[in-house]
């Protein structure tokens, strides 16, 4: 593949960046938001605790969105082009989260309110399912293999920002106004603010080319099945496991330390919200920083030795984690917070690219969206919901901690049955068959 001139590979990178940290900030504030906000707005109970679980039901069926939004966008994106279904998906996230904002809660409307809620929350999911298959191919797609690792990482750094400025702009309204004022109307600041946002991304975002590497497909005429996600079942099935078992730790550890711990901060340890918030915040910079250097990282050693420590290193920091918490110290909790992410971007850098070296150039939007978002339905998607269903259960952090390890156990055995992917070249995978396929990898590894 030819290389891309390094002008134009940082306007890719820039626009997939902020595309995908809008869609992230959407989809972060909502999660905080429902730790924070939704359970006393849209389900009012005598149990503060209970009223956090169901709002975080309605968190996760934005996870259960998600596969069918990577399936949707999958199967345009890898017939027409990545380029035109990452604004489609920009705006159905940026209009749902609009829309939240306006909402009535439930002393206004009722049982419809929570329901209204949900149908928006699906919109999301639906939208998110769609946008990190193509932004992350976008970039891969794009500029010298040799730097893969470290440019492919930019767009994963879209969801630390995002939840950066999700988490800052709930921090700055909780600061500035009181309890009931925040409750009454101050949320919904955070939410409206995604129009102006969206507006900006979608500028950006029109401006840049579709991926060369498609473009070569299409002038060797090389023919997408009428549908690919039945190409990635029957060729890359494999991968597609290799992709769900790889994010388990990611995605159950990440939601653990930056939703969860919103709850478990407030309520087992007694914090102030504020000191919480802020933990994130600043853990949520240094991530923010730290994910393309574990990309960068991966282009030198390989993809598989950088994802392993970030698995054994999550499921290790585990049973720190909660235990910093519980000092109450705000210095502490933020290191809780920071090492945790910091180890996560171990998985999350080197991701995007290990995740589209799996497949072929006709199936791999669809490929990648899949494997990604199944994971997220079995892993972040109950995540806040289990953990703080084991919390009220035994009253103890420590199933909570097992929890993740277990989640790091089921990646580490994925990333161990993978095959190294780092010199693969993009626009010569072919959809072979299967036997082909393995014995491509082989050869390439």
């Amino acid at each position: 593949m030819a290389n891309t001139p390094p002008a134009r590979i940082g306007k890719v990178v820039g626009a997939s960046l902020i595309g995908t940290t809008i869609e992230w900030y959407d989809f972060f504030l909502y999660g905080s938001a429902a730790a924070l906000v939704f359970n006393k707005l849209f389900f009012p109970t005598e149990d503060e605790l209970t009223g956090t679980l169901l709002a975080f039901l309605t968190y996760a069926v934005g996870f259960v969105a998600r596969p069918l939004g990577g399936l949707v966008f999958g199967h345009y994106g890898d017939r027409l082009g990545r380029k035109r279904l990452l604004v489609i998906s920009l705006l159905m996230m940026g209009g749902s989260t609009f829309l939240i904002g306006c909402m009535p809660t439930y002393a206004a409307l009722g049982a419809g309110a929570p329901l209204l809620l949900t149908a928006l929350r699906l919109v999301q999911g639906f939208a998110l399912g769609g946008e990190w298959g193509g932004a992350v191919l976008l970039v891969s797609e794009h500029g010298d293999p040799r730097n893969r690792g470290f440019w492919a990482s930019w767009p994963q750094a879209g969801a630390p920002g995002g939840n950066l400025i999700a988490t800052g702009v709930l921090a700055l309204l909780a600061a500035v106004q009181s309890e009931e004022a925040f409750l009454a109307w101050g949320w919904r600041v955070a939410f409206l603010l995604s129009g102006v946002l969206v507006l900006i991304g979608l500028w950006i975002r029109l401006t840049v080319t579709e991926s060369p590497v498609f473009q070569q497909a299409l002038e060797r005429q090389e023919a997408a099945p009428k549908a690919p996600i039945v190409g990635v079942v029957r060729h890359h099935w494999r991968d597609v496991l290799v992709a769900m078992g790889a994010r388990m730790a990611e995605n159950v550890s990440y939601y653990v330390i930056t939703a969860f711990v919103l709850v478990y901060g407030t309520t087992a340890a007694g914090l102030p919200k504020g000191t919480v918030l802020n933990a994130v915040l600043i853990g949520s910079a240094i991530h923010f920083i730290t994910i393309p250097l574990w990309g960068a990282l991966s282009d030198r050693v390989g993809r598989k030795p950088v994802y392993l420590l970030g698995a054994v290193g999550v499921g290790l920091w585990a049973f720190a984690f909660f235990p910093l918490i519980d000092t109450k110290s705000f210095f502490l909790v933020t290191v809780a917070v920071t090492i945790g992410l910091v180890l996560h971007g171990a998985m999350y850098g080197p991701q995007a690219a290990f995740f589209s070296e799996l497949f072929a150039t006709r199936m791999r939007y669809s490929g990648v969206s899949i494997g990604y978002q199944l994971a997220s339905i079995a892993a972040g998607g109950v995540a806040p919901l289990i953990a703080v269903a084991l919390l009220d259960a035994y009253g103890s952090s420590v199933p909570v901690s097992v929890y993740v390890v277990a989640a790091a156990i089921l990646t580490i055995i994925a990333v161990v049955a993978s095959r190294e992917t780092r010199d693969r070249d993009l626009s010569a995978i072919e959809p072979t068959s299967g036997a082909a396929h393995a014995a491509a990898i082989v050869k390439e590894a």
